[in-house]
């Protein structure tokens, strides 16, 4: 056998083992090109003395505007200080390629005690957690500070 035999039989070997594009094996649920957005949270201030009011913001940065995990989700919120907020709202049904995802989320919770705290943000669809965040506050003591 020459060897240009045996690079066309080389070549021949791996066209046979390539899948073709009718053989993927895809999701039907998720679209190929579907990208996860990336959620972040920050919190402003994330430093100060008690009572501190802070804001917190969730962004969810890149990825497709119509991702469907994150379509109109239960918002929580666990604040770090032994209490915790939830919400949803009620949303028409999803449709690919027109429901747009929120991707600006805001809260603001007062600190009426010292502490190092992780303030955990999710996005929950039914019972799954679909992403989260966190971010860590600090509060010093300060004049109406019952340290706990």
């Amino acid at each position: 056998m020459t060897s240009r035999q045996l690079a066309a039989a080389f070549f021949a070997v791996l066209l046979a083992m390539a899948p073709s594009s009718s053989a993927q094996q895809t999701d039907p649920s998720k679209p190929p090109s579907s990208k996860k957005p990336k959620l972040t949270l920050k919190a402003r201030p994330d430093f100060g003395i008690a009572p501190l009011r802070v804001a917190l913001t969730a962004v969810l940065e890149g990825g497709d505007n119509d991702f469907e995990e994150f379509y109109c989700p239960t918002l929580i919120w666990e604040w770090g200080d032994g209490s915790a907020s939830e919400s949803s709202t009620d949303c028409p049904p999803y449709e690919a390629g027109k429901s747009q995802i929120a991707r600006r989320f805001t809260k603001e919770h007062t600190y009426q005690y010292s502490g190092r705290l992780r303030v955990y943000f999710s996005l929950r669809q039914r019972d799954k957690e679909v992403s989260a965040a966190g971010v860590n506050i600090t509060v010093m003591p300060g004049g109406t500070d019952n340290t706990q």
